[in-house]
């Protein structure tokens, strides 16, 4: 069957998209910059227009609708007018079906809550029947309301909060929003409300990922004065996320977003959603993995709680060939890393924060292969010209270093995610 994923770019449309490769769709990834997303074809198509739109959509049975405004001025209207523009579109083309993923909430007084469901409106007014899929928090790595929550539990060991963190919530795992989005290819059409298998709230959330992430429990004190605006003030000078969304968000969070009608959903989805702490641990979990493999494309800077630091230097043709030849040889040393008496003082830190480095090489073997443990790492990654280590058991959080040859030059990659405050003055410092 061949779908549109109308959004791809975003952190559910690319987590949707990959899902819908593995099980063997063929996928139509549609943003306003064409996707790469590997097995999918990617296509540059701006929404609001619907001659763009009709042309992409040619072939589809199923379009998943992901598009948010959020970083608008008026999102709201805009919104609204974007999904009567796609309901035409999808019409005109003999789509089969609308796949919405939109907010939970009776009678939402913030404006993003409304946009969401006045959308749901909008596209179920067409001729397309549409299955819309209501839901609370996202929690995955790259998810705004996830990395609102990292930020904030890593950097503040201690916190002043409004009173709408004791709001309930039924935040839901990055994975089974996915299974439901799929799933809903298939079941009547109609609103289903989706969540995780806790209902819990913001505050309970903080301290569930400091437990998950091995922070010390934070405190945290509620002053029942303190404004959604003025938190969302708050919030700009700890994290760094989008400023004009995570105001957005933190308007709903005043709103008590939880399912209403799980008998209906649970009639149609076979689908056991997975607890709070399950969820963390899987984002979590699922990031580091994905560093593992995709570490030597990211780019300089911080982004979803992980900073990076990339370095090239050329080389010639023969330096190349034996420079790939030198990583299945790494270990036993720290002149191998360069900046010897760096690494010196940094194993030395690490003892007094309660690490055990101990240089190593496995000399029984003759390359250096996946989860080959050297020195103060694990092979993460190995292939022709590229290995990727990744640090085990770093008292300021998980290290990553990558190296790749290519014919012109070197690329190294330095990344951490760090953990708690130590682990961001730790890369401060550096």
């Amino acid at each position: 069957m061949r779908v549109a994923v109308v959004g791809a770019s975003g952190f559910v449309g690319r987590e949707l998209s990959v899902a819908l490769v593995k099980a063997e769709y063929d996928v139509i990834a549609l943003s306003r910059r064409a996707p790469e997303i590997a097995g999918a074809t990617g296509r540059a198509v701006d929404v609001a227009d619907e001659v763009s739109l009709q042309s992409a959509l040619v072939g589809c049975e199923v379009a998943f609708y992901l598009v948010h405004s959020l970083s608008a001025e008026d999102f709201r209207a805009r919104d609204r007018q974007l999904a009567e523009g796609f309901g035409r579109a999808a019409a005109a083309v003999g789509l089969r079906r609308i796949v919405y993923l939109g907010g939970l909430g009776q009678d939402p007084e913030s404006e993003h809550l409304a946009s969401r469901q006045e959308v749901g409106t909008a596209l179920a007014s067409g001729e397309v029947s549409i299955v819309e899929l209501r839901a609370a928090v996202v929690l995955g790595a790259g998810s705004i309301s996830f990395e609102m929550l990292r930020y904030l539990t890593e950097r503040l060991p201690f916190m002043v909060c409004p009173r709408w963190v004791r709001t309930a919530i039924q935040p839901i795992a990055s994975a089974d929003i996915t299974r439901y989005l799929i799933a809903a290819i298939d079941v009547a059409p109609g609103v289903y409300e989706v969540g995780g298998a806790d209902v819990t709230s913001y505050r309970e959330m903080i301290t569930a990922y400091a437990l998950a992430r091995g922070l010390r429990r934070r405190r945290i004190v509620d002053v029942p004065y303190l404004t959604p605006r003025l938190s969302s003030y708050w919030l700009d000078f700890v994290t760094p996320v989008d400023h004009r969304v995570s105001h957005s968000l933190i308007e709903s969070l005043v709103t008590k977003v939880v399912v209403e009608d799980q008998a209906r959903t649970d009639a149609a989805f076979d689908i056991e959603p997975m607890g709070l702490a399950d969820a963390l641990s899987a984002a979590l979990d699922d990031q580091a993995l994905e560093l593992d493999h995709d570490l030597l494309s990211r780019e300089d800077g911080l982004r979803d709680g992980v900073y990076t630091v990339r370095v090239r230097t050329p080389l010639s043709g023969a330096a190349s060939t034996r420079l790939d030849a030198d990583l299945a040889r790494i270990g036993g040393s720290y002149s191998w890393y360069g900046l010897t008496f760096a690494w010196k003082v940094r194993a030395l830190l690490g003892r007094l924060a309660g690490e055990n480095w101990k240089l190593s090489h496995p000399q029984e073997i003759q390359e250096i292969v996946l989860g080959t443990a050297v020195d103060w790492w694990y092979v993460a990654r190995r292939d022709p010209g590229i290995l990727v280590l990744r640090a085990v058991r770093w008292f300021p959080g998980e290290a990553w270093l990558g190296y790749q040859c290519t014919e012109n030059e070197l690329i190294q990659v330095g990344s951490l995610r760090p953990k708690g405050i130590p682990g961001f003055l730790y890369w401060k410092m550096l």
